[in-house]
């Protein structure tokens, strides 16, 4: 982003060892940013509307979503993120290891601005990361909050 400012990308991914390749292909793609990280569908949306102990979260401007969730599913969080007025905006990748035609379709059909299968291969793994920062980061305008 152009102000300096670090990018703020919003990870929703119950596994660690997904949270932690995401980390490390960001720092290894060289992307200045600052990662909040939950591990579940009903804490993301709380984060998002700023509830509790999020209530000084600060607003994404990437989400990267994971549909498997506990508590509440990731395509739960993205439909209530694409009814929010206040959410909307942002975007959210899906980053999910399902290749179910039904999950790509409703992932689409709720909005989603994109769907990405997360890769088992490591190096494919930091390419996807690469290239979600050099699209989302880097060519695509972000609205500001």
């Amino acid at each position: 982003m152009s102000n300096g400012r670090p990018i703020e990308i919003f990870l929703v991914e119950d596994n660690p060892g997904d949270a932690r390749l995401t980390v490390e292909a960001l720092r290894e793609a060289k992307v200045h940013n600052h990662l909040n990280w939950v591990t579940d569908g009903a804490e993301a949306i709380h984060f998002l509307r700023r509830l509790g102990k999020h209530a000084h979260a600060p607003r994404p401007d990437l989400i990267l979503l994971d549909l498997n969730l506990p508590r509440k599913d990731g395509r739960e969080v993205l439909a209530e993120i694409k009814a929010d007025d206040q959410l909307r905006r942002i975007p959210v990748v899906v980053l999910t290891t399902s290749q179910d035609e039904e999950d790509i379709v409703k992932a689409y059909h709720l909005n989603a601005n994109c769907y990405i299968t997360k890769p088992v291969d490591l190096e494919k793994f930091l390419e996807v990361v690469r290239t979600i920062k050099d699209f989302w980061l880097s060519i695509v305008k972000l609205p500001s909050e």
